[in-house]
Order: C-alpha cells, then structure tokens, then sequence
C-alpha cells in the first residue's frame, strides 16, 4: 500500500514497525483505550476514517468495531512531540470502546496500594462477541 512521503518521514515507528496510538474521546476528552497502528493502519485509519488497528496477538490488522459494532469514527489525528505516538480523536459509537464491555480500558485506578475497579460493565462481553466455547 503507498503512503503519503510524510507519514515514513514524519513517524517514528518502533523495531516492530509499529506506533502506540491513543483513542480519546472527542468530546469529553477521556482516554479510552491505547493499541497500536501499522503502518498500514495507520494509512487505512486515514482514508476509511475509522480506526483500524494492528492486533500484535493476531499479527493482523483489526478495524475496531468489526465483530462489536462499536467504531471509532476519526475525527483529529495528531502525533506528539517525539513524533512516536499517534492520538486519535474519536466518536466512540455504541459507547463501549473496552471489550470487557466498560466504556474506556483505564477502569481500574490504584488507591492505598490496590487496583480498584471504576467503572461498570454497560454490556456483558458475552452479548457483545457471543459465547465462544
């Protein structure tokens, strides 16, 4: 797939030829999930205008929201100081973008030394995915 000269130039990917990218939401703010984009994710994100992410477990690209339903919408790309991590501002459709069925990943926060769970489940995973035996 050809990419624009200056997502090569303008990016640093790591030695697996990846890039840490942060969906947040566009709105509010809150962070609600990190994965990581290929190179080709990255150009696919840009021209479908929805995320599409490289599964490190699957070694394959995965467009969030294919077996869910829930999509992140593109609505701001941006890249930080270092050049090597991506934000993503996105409308997070369904409201679920964690697949344990919360709304964001960063559900647990440390408080007296123990992780305690901050957010509710909106949807069960098993209702999400269905049951996988």
């Amino acid at each position: 797939m050809t990419e624009p000269s200056t997502l090569a130039k303008d990016i640093k990917w790591n030695e697996q030829g990846l890039i840490p990218a942060i969906a947040q939401d566009w709105q509010t703010g809150e962070v609600l999930m990190l994965a990581w984009m290929s190179r080709d994710a990255l150009q696919l994100t840009i021209s479908e205008g929805r995320a599409i992410y490289w599964s490190r477990s699957r070694q394959a690209l995965w467009r969030k929201g294919e077996e869910s339903g829930h999509v992140q919408r593109l609505k701001e790309l941006r890249i930080d100081c270092d050049a090597d991590t991506v934000l993503m501002k996105v409308e997070q459709i369904g409201g679920i973008a964690c697949h344990t069925g919360r709304r964001g990943c960063f559900y647990r926060q440390l408080k007296d030394g123990v992780w305690h769970v901050t957010d509710d489940i909106i949807k069960q995973p098993d209702d999400i995915y269905g049951k996988k035996s």
